[in-house]
């Protein structure tokens, strides 16, 4: 959804989107560059973090000269209110500022930029032509479930990025997190645990490497390995009537009767722009749940470990996620991978072995747990299991 025009008129109207960043790291440096360039209507005003420290080098390296450092929601406000950005280590100071969201409901969603809504953006769009979406997903280099921050050490630091993030980059846990929130946005399912995920040299490949009945039926979210150009999101659609093939064959779609469409690009501290956008102006989120869950990720051992050992969690040494489907996760009571961390395990498990919740004992997690246990209440098992997702 294209929403210049009205970004435009809010920078000459002097009534900017205002923005606040909750986290400095790589990821919230690079968005804070960006937006406080500006994109037009936007503004950065706020980045909350835990280091004080890395919040300053956000701003200094967005080229922000001015910020100011608040004691309570009333100096934030008027710090804002002047066009000077605040920058705090409570988050509460600035998600208590008055807001449209406040008046108006709050939009949740996932971002453009990412590939889940780099995925989603196309495929509504290709929806609203009139087109049939029967599988999306990711460009992957590649996959190896046993990397782990020693291992992703280097590569880390060449980038100045965290070798945790980078290991979940590599050990599937990330795109399988990316791909779980595209399923639960289209209603697509994963073909099998940790998807198909075939190796081929150019995306459009894709067409005639996933399993068609599997498409038609449920839907698929999956990735294609190593396939030009390397980065961004595809989307496989269906056309089984014989003149639109003709019509698509001669654009130089393919042959069908699945046609990939792809984005050769997915550039997050960019394209965030439009997800602010279209949230703030038209109320729309780039991706967000339909329903109740479709897919999740689940806990696996990168290696043997024995009983008294914690697991470290995302992109630590101990355990990798895939995705799998919400119904044969929970038949099997696989503990998610985001609920993985700081659990110490109850018995031996071999390396690729699942582990479940009766595998280990739970640390305490406050709202965390609150949050799971509202889901599993709002939709459990035996309504999951009866799901059959259609293709939208």
């Amino acid at each position: 959804m294209i929403i210049d025009t009205a970004l435009q008129e809010r920078e000459k109207s002097g009534k900017p989107i205002r923005v606040g960043i909750i986290g400095a790291g790589a990821a919230g440096r690079a968005i804070a560059l960006q937006l406080a360039t500006p994109p037009p209507g936007i503004r950065l005003a706020a980045i909350v973090n835990r280091t004080p420290e890395h919040g300053e080098r956000a701003f200094r390296e967005a080229g922000v000269g001015e910020w100011r450092c608040p004691d309570s929601v009333r100096d934030a406000e008027r710090s804002i209110n002047q066009g000077i950005s605040v920058l705090t280590d409570d988050p509460s100071v600035v998600t208590n500022c008055e807001a449209r969201a406040d008046r108006a409901g709050v939009v949740i969603t996932h971002t453009d930029g990412e590939e889940p809504g780099v995925a989603m953006t196309l495929l509504r769009y290709l929806r609203a032509v009139g087109l049939r979406p029967v599988a999306a997903g990711n460009l992957k280099g590649m996959v190896d479930h046993y990397r782990t921050p020693e291992t992703q050490r280097t590569f880390a630091l060449k980038y100045d990025q965290d070798p945790r993030k980078v290991t979940s980059f590599a050990d599937a846990a990330k795109l399988s997190m990316e791909t779980t929130i595209l399923a639960n946005a289209t209603g697509f399912q994963a073909g099998r645990r940790g998807m198909y995920g075939p190796a081929c040299e150019h995306v459009r490949e894709m067409a005639k490497l996933l399993p068609a009945d599997q498409m038609l039926e449920t839907g698929l979210v999956d990735y294609a390995l190593g396939a030009a150009p390397h980065t961004g999101a595809f989307v496989v659609v269906y056309e089984d009537k014989p003149l639109k093939q003709a019509q698509l064959g001669y654009v130089k779609m393919g042959d069908g009767p699945f046609y990939v469409f792809y984005t050769p690009y997915h550039l997050p501290h960019i394209q965030i722009a439009s997800t602010i956008g279209r949230a703030v102006v038209h109320g729309d989120p780039t991706v967000a749940p339909i329903a109740g869950p479709v897919c999740e990720v689940i806990t696996l051992a990168k290696r043997d470990m024995k009983a008294g050992e914690r697991l470290d969690g995302v992109g630590g040494f101990c355990v990798y996620g895939l995705i799998d489907n919400t119904a044969a996760a929970r038949a099997i009571d696989a503990l998610p991978l985001s609920l993985s961390e700081n659990c110490m395990l109850c018995r031996d498990v071999a390396k690729d072995e699942v582990i479940s919740f009766r595998d280990v004992e739970e640390p305490t997690r406050g709202v965390v747990d609150e949050l799971w246990s509202e889901q599993l209440a709002r939709w459990p098992l035996a309504k999951q299991a009866s799901r059959r997702i259609s293709p939208m």
